[in-house]
């Protein structure tokens, strides 16, 4: 039952938020003379720097940030469960592309790959990324030729590292594997033992304050292709994600896409050639919703050494432990589009 609607039009955001950050430790216990033999549980425990779950042992991999088709014929695509970060931004028209950034897991299968855009290319550098991709618009075509990024890309390991999918038709069926990314990675001598900088996460004691959110829908230019709405499932304590009515999944797992931060930022965008192609600000700040545990506050997001994240009053808020998935959307005025949620 719709309570209390909202919706907000993509040029009239107003926001702000507030968090708290807590460290755990964990102390090893000790005998009257010499401390006692660590045991499994005495341990400290490691965490993923991207999304700060536990993990057995210290991850060194570094991170890599693939282009993800989102054309309604790419759907579902494969490995976007097992992400860390995802971001969707418009490419050219009414579509939007994934850059899924993976860290803590490695899916055995990533894909559709789709074009290099120069500002996914920016994106993924603020994770310092290996970026993934299979084809490019002229700007981002320079970035990558300039030797800015460490890089692979469909237009020269076509058939190669990146293999074209029988069940579907291109531009939409190009894949990549994990092993065929080490592989391309070893090839070129890129540099994979350096992770990415730790986020900051919430302690599993803290909480997120706001208003209740347990449906959120983002409507780009009311191209119900690509309306996305997050549901809040409460026994998971995460997101599910919807595209056009159907939840996302993974295709070869069919593995839900569960999240457990989702930041929506507000962006100005702008129209730079007769392709469509865009020009997005991902410098200036601006107005965002960051959305946790069932809940909705109103934000400003900042770019911290290339990532976008959210912040209030100058302070960077920590994220909850887990995925996290960005949508960035147009400011501009005079563009169509809205964001709405319900308790």
């Amino acid at each position: 039952m719709l309570k209390k609607p909202l919706i907000i039009f993509l040029s009239a955001l107003t926001l702000a938020a507030c968090s708290s950050d807590k460290e755990e430790a964990d102390k090893t216990p000790v005998k009257e003379e010499k401390a006692a033999p660590a045991s499994t549980e005495n341990v400290m425990k490691f965490q993923s720097p991207l999304t700060g779950e536990e993990m057995k042992e210290e991850s060194t991999d570094r991170s890599v940030a693939v282009m993800v088709n989102n054309h309604p014929k790419a759907r579902p695509q494969s490995g976007l469960s097992k992400a860390d970060i995802v971001y969707e931004v418009l490419a050219e028209g009414d579509v939007t592309r994934f850059l899924a950034i993976y860290q803590s897991q490695q899916p055995e299968q990533i894909g559709p790959v789709r074009s290099a855009r120069d500002y996914y290319i920016d994106l993924a550098k603020g994770y310092d990324s290996v970026y993934i991709a299979h084809g490019y618009s002229p700007d981002a075509k320079a970035k990558l030729d300039s030797g800015e990024i460490d890089h692979l890309n469909g237009m020269k390991y076509d058939g190669t590292l990146f293999k074209r999918a029988s069940f579907r038709k291109a531009p939409h069926n190009s894949y990549i594997s994990f092993e065929q990314i080490k592989k391309g990675a070893e090839q070129n001598d890129f540099v994979m033992d350096q992770p990415p900088q730790s986020l900051r996460f919430l302690s599993n004691e803290e909480s997120m304050d706001g208003e209740e959110a347990d449906s959120i829908m983002i409507s780009y230019f009311n191209n119900p292709l690509f309306d996305v709405v997050y549901e809040y499932n409460q026994d998971e304590g995460k997101y599910e994600r919807y595209s056009n009515g159907e939840q996302t999944v993974d295709y070869d797992t069919e593995d839900p896409v569960l999240l457990e931060n989702i930041l929506i930022a507000e962006t100005p965008h702008r129209i730079i050639d007769s392709a469509g192609r865009r020009e997005i600000d991902f410098q200036s700040g601006g107005h965002a919703y960051l959305i946790q545990e069932g809940k909705l506050r109103e934000v400003q997001w900042k770019n911290d050494e290339g990532r976008i994240l959210p912040y209030e009053n100058g302070k960077q808020i920590p994220l909850r432990k887990g995925s996290t998935w960005i949508n960035i959307i147009p400011s501009s005025p005079g563009l169509s589009g809205s964001v709405s949620y319900q308790e």
